[in-house]
């Protein structure tokens, strides 16, 4: 646990990092005060001559002090626990936030983000449609995006390609404008014996990570996405929800409509009471296995073409995916 004293250093270190310059006590002092702390120059002063000998922080004299790499490094450490459920709250955020019409098929979608140089984008393109084709993607629609153009707070690197994929969580959003409240547990590993779904071998709960379960195990080559395309074994990326058992009928009817437009992710739909591939339901629900949206680009790092993936990067109007059968066509515009 996080005592007081050290508590006070790291919100000293935050206001260090953010102000991006030298301070002295007498604005830290200021700064802190606007964070919650009340301290005196003095004790800022006592805190930050302890930094010192700590090499948290470096003495510059009248200029003040600024935050040291290792400072850096102990404050990222140590806020990595304050980050712990933060996934779950940014799956409810993006969920109020996107604004997709189902039936006048307007409006934005969250979507994934993955950054692939584009020396390797033709032959990524092959193994991208290896997996919509074998349907392991949520629905098949796809964007791009081209160097310097920006997707929410990203910005796509010179050199690259970003290809955007539809993010499940847009199912969430899709649900709670019909009135279905969805409850998103966690991410996993699902097995595929001859094409269908087995069982999940591997789960990180979303209220107890601070990323997102596929990128941990696309990082980690946990997948198995040739295996799956080829023979049907494998191993794919999925999430578990629940939704109330009375929704049943109504969710199965907008499954089918989100399908014909590109957005199907259902891959399984349980029933009130049961198991859903092994996993307990809690009452008066009912699972719900959704396919992950970040599976078209998870094979490539099997294959050899390493990428930056972001979950959730951001919201995109609808009108700008299109099918992934025309995904060859259109990235000859940035080659």
């Amino acid at each position: 646990m996080i005592g007081k004293v050290e508590k006070k250093q790291l919100a000293i270190l935050k206001v260090l990092q953010e102000a991006g310059r030298p301070l002295g006590s007498s604005r830290i002092s200021e700064q802190l005060l606007n964070m919650g702390y009340e301290l005196s120059e003095r004790t800022v002063r006592f805190h930050l001559y302890r930094m010192d000998q700590e090499g948290l922080t470096e003495n510059l004299g009248r200029l003040g002090r600024r935050i040291t790499e290792r400072g850096r490094r102990e404050l990222a450490s140590a806020r990595v626990f304050e980050k712990v459920g933060f996934l779950t709250a940014k799956i409810d955020q993006m969920t109020y936030r996107m604004s997709f019409d189902l039936e006048r098929r307007t409006g934005t979608v969250i979507i994934n983000l993955s950054f692939i140089p584009l020396s390797f984008i033709s032959k990524a393109i092959t193994f991208i449609s290896k997996v919509f084709s074998s349907g392991y993607s949520m629905g098949f629609l796809i964007g791009l995006f081209g160097p310097g153009e920006v997707v929410g707070e990203h910005t796509v690197p010179k050199e690259m390609i970003g290809v955007a994929t539809v993010c499940s969580v847009t199912l969430n959003g899709v649900l709670l404008d019909y009135g279905i409240p969805t409850h998103s547990r966690f991410g996993g590993l699902l097995e595929l014996e001859q094409g269908q779904p087995s069982r999940f071998v591997e789960i990180i709960n979303y209220d107890g990570t601070s990323i997102d379960p596929l990128e941990i195990f696309i990082r980690s080559g946990m997948t198995n996405f040739v295996g799956a395309t080829s023979t049907g074994d494998g191993f794919i990326g999925a999430g578990f929800r629940e939704i109330p058992a009375q929704s049943r009928k109504q969710v199965i009817k907008l499954a089918r409509e989100l399908e014909k437009i590109g957005l199907g992710g259902f891959l399984a739909i349980g029933w009130p009471g049961m198991q859903l591939l092994e996993v307990p339901v809690s009452e008066g629900r009912i699972g719900v296995v959704v396919i992950g949206g970040l599976n078209p680009v998870a094979i490539l790092e099997e294959v050899g073409i390493h990428l930056k993936s972001r979950a959730m990067a951001g919201l995109v109007d609808y009108s700008k995916l299109f099918p992934y059968q025309e995904l060859e066509n259109r990235v000859k515009e940035y080659l």
